[in-house]
């Protein structure tokens, strides 16, 4: 890229479901190129539409709501199809007899919450009692019937503490996978239209550096586990199976996932239930 510019700002979620996309960018170079800013997915995704990020991953909820002031990268997603281990709910009872109970919110991420007060409400048929608070589980039991996790307190809930502590894990991607056969997009990566009609060139340079990245991380990802384990709570076979269990494509299945959580919730989420997913071509 030509450095006499001002480098792409472009955001990265800093949680263990993208560090495969980091790492891959660490190893071919390219981090060098973006100015690059780590935050919560919720945080991220105010700053690329408030226009402080060109670049980056967005939650799919805040994408639909601000889809006219931004295009999709193709090919490249957080997302699953089936289970997806680190979006779940942690009950204490089955999750039918949740209705009217005190369900604690403790993610960052409005797509998880609105995917299972969806799942909760249609799938299940319960409507409990939604409040906010900090992820952290033991807190939630002491006040709620069950929490809704994501991100790497999802994971230890999942396969650490929820065992532990004789809990009911259910997991929002396989959940969503069995009522409707299709997989689930969580975050996609979206430049601003404004940002992509000043710096066209910059922008796909971008998207094929972390299609790259991605390919590259895929291919190492025992490496990635192995490095991951030291520092984490999970062991490197653990890690190396969750990674291997995201997926991280954007095409059509994910795509008409897609449109159907925007006809579900788009009403009542703040966007079109036909909204319209501009993808850079």
């Amino acid at each position: 890229m030509d450095n006499s510019r001002t480098r792409p700002r472009v955001g990265h979620i800093q949680f263990l479901n993208c560090l495969p996309l980091y790492w891959g960018l660490a190893r071919t170079g390219t981090l060098l190129d973006f100015e690059l800013t780590k935050d919560t997915p919720e945080k991220l995704s105010e700053r690329l539409v408030r226009g402080d990020l060109d670049i980056g991953p967005i939650t799919l909820v805040e994408f639909l709501r601000n889809a006219d002031d931004l295009v999709a990268f193709p090919d490249i997603a957080v997302g699953c199809d089936g289970p997806v281990m680190s979006c779940v709910i942690v009950s204490q009872v089955p999750l039918d007899r949740l209705d009217g109970a005190r369900v604690a919110l403790g993610s960052t991420s409005r797509t998880s919450v609105r995917l299972a007060q969806l799942l909760l409400a249609e799938a299940v048929g319960v409507q409990p009692s939604y409040y906010t608070c900090p992820p952290d589980l033991p807190l939630m039991m002491r006040e709620a019937e069950a929490a809704v996790l994501i991100g790497d307190a999802a994971l230890r809930a999942n396969l650490l503490d929820g065992p532990k502590f004789g809990l009911e894990v259910h997991d929002l991607g396989a959940m969503w996978k069995a009522w409707t056969g299709l997989p689930f997009v969580f975050a996609v990566w979206a430049a601003r239209r404004d940002y992509l009609a000043r710096e066209p060139e910059v922008t796909r340079q971008v998207h094929e550096a972390f299609l790259a990245s991605r390919d590259l991380s895929l291919t190492e990802v025992g490496k990635i586990a192995e490095q991951a384990a030291r520092w984490e709570a999970f062991d490197e076979r653990t890690l190396e199976q969750y990674f291997t269990t995201l997926d991280f494509r954007f095409g059509g299945p994910q795509l008409a996932a897609v449109a159907e959580f925007a006809r579900r919730v788009g009403p009542t989420t703040g966007f079109p239930a036909d909204v319209k997913v501009d993808l850079l071509s």
